[in-house]
């Protein structure tokens, strides 16, 4: 059983460098990077989206 001052503990946050070293890393922390990086990609995916749309939104006005 973990001693109670375990459970209060902030759990670390995950976090991941391009190119690290992954020998050390088991399964399921590589499951969980690979979650971390697909839900960055996505954010990213939908700011360039948008970004895409103002500039269109910005050449459509200027053109006319």
């Amino acid at each position: 059983m973990p001693a109670p001052e375990d459970d209060d503990r902030p759990k670390k946050k995950i976090s991941h460098e391009i190119g690290q070293d992954l020998t050390l890393l088991s399964a399921p922390e590589l499951s969980e990077r690979i979650a971390l990086l697909k839900e960055e990609i996505a954010r990213l995916e939908a700011d360039m989206a948008r970004k895409r749309a103002v500039k269109s939104a910005a050449d459509s006005f200027f053109k006319k």
